[in-house]
């Protein structure tokens, strides 16, 4: 008899990076729609909490966890504490990060360093912390958040680019290490997406027409296009899927 994988995501909990604004928050909650509990994990207290309430006013069971991903022993210590206080993570969504844009020549190296500490550096503590425990119970779904920008050049991106690239590579490796260990490790790479925090410089026409004119499906990502995705990967659904990159960009790297 044919066997129906499984979407749900009931009896799960999932952390997520960065989880408390933007593509983070939306998978977050996503996440806790298809039956996860979630713990956002993040450095500002104030915007995690509200993300935590907003969680728990739709119905959904959540924590706030403050650290930040590029602090060795802050990310040691909030892992081992979800771990014994709240419970065993099953999905990791390692989605903390920033961007600095600039044309190279201009690049502040205290940028690079600050934009790769918290893009690249931050996946490897945080991934690395979880998949021990991962490792232990041979199972979890890990979720990367590259870009499209990780596969293809724009200017101004340096740092962010090679970042995201680096997480691509990561996922790879760590998929090859893990999955014969019941754990998957795959990445999501958006293009650009309409949130509250791009709404800003969405605004500015010549910029929007530029994107547009590289997508050939005419028009910006929406949340539940990442959400989608994400909600896929951390689910039985994708239990023969490793170290694939899932990108979600409209067919940008179509053409």
């Amino acid at each position: 008899m044919l066997e129906y994988p499984s979407f749900s995501l009931e009896g799960k909990l999932s952390l997520v990076t960065g989880g408390s604004k933007g593509i983070g928050f939306g998978m977050a909650m996503g996440l806790a729609h298809a039956g996860s509990d979630v713990v956002i994990l993040g450095r500002d207290e104030a915007a995690g909490e509200q993300a935590r309430r907003e969680l728990e006013q739709h119905g959904h069971q959540a924590w706030f966890v403050q650290a930040d991903v590029k602090d060795d022993a802050q990310v040691r210590q909030a892992v081992s504490g979800i771990e014994q206080n709240i419970g065993a993570i099953d999905i990791l969504v390692n989605n903390a990060g920033k961007n600095v844009r600039s044309l190279v020549e201009e690049y502040a190296t205290e940028d690079w360093d600050d934009v790769i500490s918290t893009n690249l550096r931050g996946i490897f503590l945080v991934g690395r912390e979880v998949l021990r425990h991962m490792k232990q119970r041979q199972r979890g779904k890990v979720i990367n958040i590259s870009s499209v920008f990780g596969g293809v050049a724009m200017p101004y991106q340096t740092a962010y680019a090679a970042s995201k690239g680096g997480i691509a590579q990561i996922t790879k490796v760590w998929a090859v290490e893990l999955a014969s260990q019941g754990i998957n490790v795959n990445a999501i790479a958006p293009a650009y997406v309409r949130t509250p925090m791009t709404e800003g410089w969405l605004s500015d026409r010549d910029r929007l027409e530029q994107i547009m004119m590289r997508t050939p499906a005419g028009r910006l990502g929406e949340m539940k296009d990442v959400i989608g995705a994400a909600v896929f990967l951390a689910s039985d659904a994708s239990d023969y899927i490793h170290g694939h990159t899932l990108y979600v960009d409209g067919g940008w790297l179509a053409q």
